[in-house]
Order: structure tokens, then C-alpha cells, then sequence
């Protein structure tokens, strides 16, 4: 297998891992296990098991970052289409999203300023997504679909859909 192919496959089961075991219970001699590589391997591609996470946290809001702006529909159905296609990816890439949610609950520094800057630049695309389709009141449409995406987040990682009906 090409490095670049395992370097994939390092970042494809790191990404379960986090989310299975949390940022600080997930070793990266966990992801070499589950990868068939050493831990010395990761660590070829990696520095520490920070710059992994960063890696898999970014994949993670691209997916989502694209999956937005590739929904194209009238502004009256814009949020609910973007909406659906955000439950699909819950479908399809269940862990990357619960990533997402669990992200900015880790308190180093490193990760949290990282993860602020994806935030932003989720919350600025969305807002001129809203406003290029003359929604009024972008930004705070914008804030309030994140929220609801967060609270949906919850809700299907507690089974409580009550928290959204």
C-alpha cells in the first residue's frame, strides 16, 4: 500500500477512535493497532497526537463545509434543504460530525483556537451563503443553524429526540 493510502487509512480509523473514545482516552497507539501500522508509523506522518486530531477535525468540518455548499436551492427552501443534507451526513459520517460536537470541549489550547477558527469560517461561508440568497439577517440565521445543527448532534448521540421536536 502507496504511504499516502496508509497515511488515509491512519486518519479514516483515527477518526473513530476519537469519536468512539474521546480526545483523551484515544491513544495513537490505538489508531496504529486499528490502522495495521506501528505507533512509530503515525508519528512518520503526525507529530503528536494533537496534529492527528487537528487533521481528522478538519476533514471533518470539510465534509461539512462542502456538503453546504453544494446545496443549491430557492431561498425559501435553502436552511430545510441544507438542513436535510446535514442529517444525511449524520447518515453517512456519523463519527466526523460527533467529532464536530465534541470538539470544542477540549480545553488545549492548541485545539481549542483551531477549532474556533473552523467554527468561524463555518459561520462566515453560511453567512454568505444566507446573504448571496438574500435571507434576511444572515449572520444570526446562520449562528441559529449551527446551534440547531449542535443541538441535533445531541440529541441523536443521546437518543432524545425529544430535544428537537
Amino acid at each position: 500500500m502507496a504511504k499516502e493510502d496508509k497515511k488515509e487509512l491512519i486518519i479514516e480509523n483515527a477518526v473513530g477512535i476519537f469519536a468512539e473514545m474521546g480526545y483523551y482516552k484515544a491513544t495513537t497507539a490505538m489508531v496504529a493497532k486499528a490502522t495495521g501500522v506501528t505507533q512509530p508509523y503515525v508519528f512518520h506522518f503526525f507529530q503528536n497526537k494533537e496534529e492527528l486530531f487537528k487533521t481528522v477535525i478538519d476533514r471533518a468540518f470539510s465534509r461539512l463545509y462542502d456538503t453546504f455548499a453544494e446545496v443549491a436551492a430557492p431561498a425559501d427552501q435553502l436552511i430545510e434543504a441544507m438542513g436535510c443534507a446535514f442529517s444525511e451526513t449524520i447518515g453517512t459520517h456519523r463519527d466526523e460530525v460527533l467529532l464536530i460536537m465534541q470538539a470544542h470541549s477540549i480545553p488545549e489550547e492548541g485545539i481549542r483556537e483551531h477549532v474556533r477558527k473552523l467554527h468561524q469560517t463555518m459561520l462566515d461561508a453560511l453567512t454568505q451563503k444566507f446573504e448571496r440568497a438574500g435571507i434576511p439577517e444572515a449572520k444570526k440565521t446562520a449562528a441559529h443553524f449551527i446551534g440547531t445543527g449542535l443541538l441535533i448532534t445531541v440529541a441523536e448521540v443521546l437518543d432524545l429526540p425529544e430535544l428537537i421536536k
